[in-house]
C-alpha cells in the first residue's frame, strides 16, 4: 500500500489541497524555508510571517503549502496522508491537451447575456466581457491564479457552482450562489472549482472600479503556468 508522509515540492508550485480526518496534523517545514512559503490553514491563507504554530492543522480542516521559493521544499508530515480528502489538485491535468474553450460552448449552454464586446478564451475558463462587467466560467477541477492588483478593485458575485474563494487573507468553501466578495487593490485572490462533474462549471459575475487592464494581473501563484 502506499504511503504518504512527506513531499518534496518543487519550486513555484504547490501541493494537493487536502481536508485532514480527525486528528490533529504537524507539518514540518525548516524554519529558514518558511518565509518562502504561503500556507492555507483552513479558513486562513497566510502569506507572511508563517511561524511553526501556523502549520498545525485542525482536525477536518484543509490545508496547502505553496512553495514560493527557487529551490525544492521538503514538507514532512507528523502521519500518513493518503486517506485526506483531496479537494483540489492544481496538476491533475497538467499532461492533458490544452484546447481552449469556443464561446459557443458556453452560449449553447448557458443564457449568455447579448452585448458582450470581448472574450478571452483559456482550456481552464473563459470570459465574456461587458461594458460594465464581466462574466466568468471556471472549468471543473480548476483553479485561477492567486493574483492581485495594484489599480483596481473587484466586486465578484457567485451565480452558480458552488467555488472556493481566497479574499485577501480568508478563505471560504463552496460558497453558496448569491454570495458577494470584495477583492481591494493590492489584496489575494482566487477562485477555485472543486466540483467534479464534468459540465458543473463555476459562474463568477465580476464587476470592478479602478483602471481595469489585463496588464494589471500580478499572478503570485499559477498553477496553469504550464499551458
Amino acid at each position: 500500500m502506499f504511503n504518504l508522509d512527506e513531499e518534496i515540492v518543487p519550486a513555484q508550485r504547490s501541493t494537493i489541497l487536502r481536508r485532514n480526518l480527525s486528528q490533529e496534523l504537524r507539518i514540518g517545514i525548516r524554519n529558514n524555508n518558511l518565509r518562502d512559503i504561503y500556507l492555507i490553514n483552513g479558513s486562513n491563507f497566510i502569506t507572511k510571517g508563517i511561524i511553526d504554530s501556523d502549520l498545525i492543522i485542525k482536525p477536518n480542516s484543509y490545508y496547502m503549502v505553496i512553495n514560493k521559493g527557487n529551490k525544492s521544499l521538503h514538507v514532512h508530515y507528523d502521519q500518513e496522508i493518503t486517506a485526506h480528502q483531496v479537494i483540489y489538485d492544481p496538476y491533475k491535468y497538467e499532461s492533458s491537451k490544452k484546447i481552449n474553450f469556443k464561446k459557443e460552448f458556453f452560449e449553447n449552454r448557458y443564457d449568455i447575456p447579448q452585448g458582450y464586446i470581448d472574450t478571452l478564451p483559456k482550456w481552464y475558463s473563459f470570459k465574456f466581457t461587458y461594458p460594465n462587467y464581466n462574466l466568468i466560467f471556471v472549468r471543473p477541477e480548476f483553479g485561477l491564479s492567486i493574483q492581485i492588483h495594484h489599480y483596481r478593485n473587484e466586486y465578484w458575485e457567485i451565480l452558480e457552482g458552488h467555488p472556493i474563494i481566497i479574499s485577501g487573507d480568508r478563505v471560504d468553501y463552496f460558497v453558496e450562489n448569491g454570495a458577494k466578495f470584495q477583492n481591494s487593490i493590492n489584496t489575494f485572490h482566487s477562485i477555485i472549482n472543486p466540483n467534479r462533474e464534468k459540465n458543473k462549471f463555476i459562474v463568477l459575475k465580476e464587476r470592478w472600479n479602478g483602471k481595469f487592464e489585463e496588464e494589471d494581473i500580478i499572478r503570485v501563484f499559477n498553477p496553469n503556468n504550464y499551458q
